[in-house]
């Protein structure tokens, strides 16, 4: 592998694409969110463009304006063991809730697709704070943040754990001697937490990559923390150079005090991209996009962010002032929205579009595959970013332009793959392998 330093690309699946209105487009197909097929079809395009992972966000709950947008309905991991099964090489990520999860069941789950896709499973570990999802599993509200977040860690520790329970050679299949399995290289975990209680071991043997690679995304002092602690690759959202350079200074700080190195974790903000032959028809796309949004949605949407009565925002008026913090939502997209609200003196209705329909807390830029190619360059070449998770306006008609005209301008930079050199997300990344912690042998 070249020893010059190479882009990440992940695309995030976000159904019909980022705008709200995606599914309105006229190249899509509105009941394609509940389509292996589409799924499929969109993963290949990936492979074909040679990035390095498909990433899926997962919600527990129906929430918003559901009538007027798709929503990510089907489970992640089961749609990534039918993706696995139609490629060879394409990273496959899946989201799944601290909060809402035991894990045991979710070692087992990712283990298996690790086995099943060869080596390329990777989980996002979310804490989940929708007050409707609670409902979904017996809870009058949401846990406090710092539970959550206390949770997640433990969960995080626990996943560790049970996939290390297996040695890499405890399946010796010794015919003769009548011994499958070394009981000697099989390990009980025996972890009493404040959370969890698990026995162990896993029932599955030891994955390809020893572990799946771990996602996490929040900015939040306590993302930070558990990213820098756990975190493979962070999923994180920036508008700027200077804001990404902030982030990325305080999440390797925090990774040296747990005695890791800068290269062991790679930081993907979120980038929406619009394009267009000419800026000016970039532009007409956006706003063509933009004029499908029902509004209802994204008022409804923002009000959720902001944890306000939707009666409470005025379309043609600024936020409130003085908006405090949801006691227990997410600090991050809650941050993202009012500071981009504030910093663009906008307007509500303005804010809404700045943000895809209210669908987006990520930087959107609206241009030529030139001008998308030399921005991904340019903030690549600052050393804050590693790469990014890219979420295109419409996926119908945007992913394809993305793959054919942006990829080889990223190619001719010399910054990003010609093709896979190696079969696992770990390897797309550049990531160790990790020996089990209980290995004597």
């Amino acid at each position: 592998m070249s020893q010059q330093r190479q882009l990440h690309l992940n695309l995030l699946f976000n159904n019909a694409g980022n705008f709200s209105s995606a599914w309105r487009w006229p190249d899509s197909d509105p009941a394609a969110f509940y389509d292996v097929a589409y799924h499929v079809a969109t993963a290949r395009l990936l492979e074909k463009g040679t990035f390095d992972a498909i990433f899926y966000s997962d919600v527990l709950a129906l929430n918003d304006t559901p009538e007027c947008r798709p929503f990510q309905s089907l489970e992640p991991t089961i749609l990534l063991a039918s993706i696995a099964a139609a490629t060879t090489h394409l990273g496959l990520i899946g989201t799944i809730s601290s909060s809402y999860n035991d894990p045991f069941n979710i070692a087992r789950r990712l283990a298996s697709l690790d086995h099943v896709s060869r080596g390329r499973a990777g989980i996002n570990i979310v804490t989940t704070a929708d007050a409707a999802a609670a409902r979904n599993f017996g809870q009058a509200d949401v846990f406090d943040h710092a539970d959550r977040y206390a949770r997640g860690v433990e969960f995080i520790e626990v996943l560790q754990k049970l996939w290390d329970s297996w040695e890499d050679d405890a399946v010796i299949g010794d015919k003769p001697a009548g011994r499958l399995i070394d009981p000697a290289r099989l390990h009980r975990v025996d972890h009493k937490g404040r959370y969890f209680d698990v026995q162990g071991p896993l029932t599955v043997p030891r994955a390809p990559q020893g572990r799946p690679v771990v996602v996490q995304a929040g900015a939040s002092p306590d993302g930070r923390a558990v990213a820098a602690r756990h975190a493979e690759i962070v999923f994180t959202s920036a508008h700027s150079i200077a804001e990404a350079a902030e982030y990325a200074t305080d999440v390797r700080r925090r990774a040296q005090a747990f005695g890791r190195k800068p290269g062991d974790i790679a930081i993907l903000p979120g980038l929406v991209t619009v394009l267009g032959s000419t800026e000016a028809q970039a532009k007409q796309r956006a706003q063509a996009l933009w004029e499908l949004v029902p509004i209802k949605y994204g008022l409804n949407r923002l009000a959720t962010v902001l944890d306000v009565d939707a009666r409470e925002l005025d379309l043609d008026k600024p936020l409130p002032a003085n908006l405090p913090r949801p006691r227990n939502g997410s600090y991050t997209v809650f941050d993202k929205a009012v500071k981009l609200a504030r910093d663009g003196n906008l307007t509500v209705r303005e804010l809404i579009k700045a943000q895809g329909g209210g669908a987006t807390m990520h930087r959107v830029i609206v241009g030529t595959p030139e001008q998308v190619a030399d921005s991904i360059a340019e903030w690549f070449a600052t050393g804050h970013v590693d790469g990014f998770n890219i979420v295109p306006d419409a996926i119908a008609s945007g992913l394809e332009p993305l793959i054919d005209e942006v990829v080889p301008l990223l190619r001719r930079k010399g910054i990003f793959r010609e093709h896979y050199e190696g079969k696992t997300l770990r390897e797309h990344y550049g990531l160790p392998r990790p020996a089990s912690s209980y290995a004597t042998h």
